[in-house]
């Protein structure tokens, strides 16, 4: 996972939707985006809410707008997020192409899953192939009669 190129990442960063969303879209995760808005679920920080302000997908981090920590030195910093530990309450839609995902993905959740069933071709049974005998039963015969 942590040798994986960054479109493959990018599938990592999957996060459940709130239930609204759930309802509203049919699909029940997304991968998040900067431009989202999520509550953190996990943690010291835990029912938190923000806008994520970036994604870091070397190390597999989120940073949301208002979760700081300072520093020794008296500096603030970003303290970074597990995209498993968050839930997407807002989703930033300006992207053409993530619209037409959500768009795809709830044409998907709406049709029936059923196993499609295939005909099985019957098999004929297969002829009996005698074995050879070997030396060694061959002589246990003789000898027996």
């Amino acid at each position: 996972m942590f040798q994986a190129p960054h479109h493959q990442r990018y599938k990592g960063f999957s996060a459940p939707l709130s239930t609204e969303l759930k309802k509203a879209h049919n699909t029940n995760s997304l991968p998040v985006r900067a431009g989202d808005s999520v509550r953190i679920m996990r943690g010291d920080r835990k029912g938190f809410e923000g806008k994520v302000t970036s994604a870091d997908r070397a190390k597999y981090r989120l940073f949301v707008e208002g979760v700081t920590r300072e520093k020794v030195d008296g500096t603030t910093i970003q303290v970074p997020i597990h995209p498993s530990k968050v839930m997407i309450t807002r989703l930033n839609l300006e992207d053409k192409w993530r619209r037409e995902m959500l768009k795809r993905k709830s044409k998907e959740a709406k049709q029936p899953k059923g196993k499609v069933t295939k005909e099985k071709k019957i098999k004929p049974p297969k002829k009996e192939v005698k074995k050879k005998k070997t030396k060694r039963e061959v002589a246990e015969k003789s000898g027996e009669s």
